[in-house]
């Protein structure tokens, strides 16, 4: 009898902390419905926000700044997919919140003052690199990608000096000419596939520094493999961004000086870690980790 009255004892909290994460994951969801929801009555503008880029690239060069759906219900499934990024956004703190108020318990009091920053850190980075992506890679992808239509053509011309070619007026005339009719879908797409690599790359400062502080990786051991860094960096690029040298060059510029500053960071921890041991009487005044 006793052992069964032990068992359910120490079942108990265990049946606690499910109740309580129910609790938490309840307010969570709710949180992120009535911001969906919230969205969904501007969806309208932040669309338009989010094609500012593709229209100032469309006027620049004279022409219409318009998007098309091609099936009814594209413009409709558009707006819910924004409403559902955006709306996720918007609830982030309340998620964010909930998430610590379930795992802050379980931490000691230095291990919440040491977590909490991160938290902090990590959506004003994912803000910063999604505001990066928006200002200056999203404009100047766009201008490469729609201004190639014209690329070829005008070199065809330009090669076409020996009379091989008629004139261009007579080439406008005989040739196929092709017409940027942007999608409302795939513009959107590429738009926010811009957003979320630069802002998932900014937090490369906050993970580094994060596994220094688990000692997980050192600033010498993340110094050390800076020519293995380079090539996964030139990868990345390579994988999450179009074809298109100029963009893949700004992620790799980018996220390099991100992986620099993270070693900086984690540079810093260690000394903190140092001092703190040294406080302590653990290491001696001359005596490194």
């Amino acid at each position: 009898m006793s052992s069964e009255d032990h068992i359910e004892d120490s079942s108990a909290p265990l049946i606690e902390h499910l109740a309580e994460l129910r609790t938490r994951l309840i307010r969570s969801v709710l949180a992120f419905v009535v911001a969906m929801v919230a969205c969904f009555t501007v969806a309208e503008p932040i669309l338009n926000f989010i094609s500012t880029p593709l229209a100032e690239v469309l006027r620049s060069r004279g022409e219409d700044a318009r998007l098309i759906f091609t099936a009814p219900q594209e413009k409709f499934f558009v707006l819910i997919r924004i409403s559902i990024v955006m709306g996720f956004a918007v609830s982030f703190p309340v998620i964010a919140h909930q998430l610590w108020r379930f795992v802050a318990p379980g931490l000691y009091r230095s291990e919440q003052s040491a977590i909490l920053p991160f938290l902090v850190a990590s959506p004003v980075l994912f803000l910063m690199g999604a505001s990066f992506a928006h200002y200056v890679v999203t404009p100047l992808a766009m201008n490469f990608f729609i201004g190639f239509s014209d690329a070829i053509p005008a070199l065809a011309n330009l090669i076409a000096g020996d009379g091989t070619f008629s004139n261009p007026e007579a080439a406008a005339n005989e040739e196929l000419q092709t017409v940027f009719l942007g999608s409302v879908k795939e513009s959107l797409d590429l738009a926010l596939k811009f957003i979320f690599a630069f802002g998932l790359c900014f937090q490369l400062p906050v993970l580094l520094t994060l596994l220094g502080k688990a000692g997980l990786v050192t600033a010498e051991g993340l110094g050390n493999v800076r020519k293995y860094a380079v090539v996964g960096i030139l990868t990345l690029a390579a994988l999450v961004t179009p074809p298109d040298v100029i963009t893949q060059v700004i992620l790799f510029v980018v996220v390099y000086g991100l992986y620099e500053i993270s070693i900086w960071l984690v540079r810093i921890v260690e000394r903190q870690r140092v001092n703190r041991l040294r406080a302590e009487g653990i290491l001696d005044e001359d005596e490194e980790l």
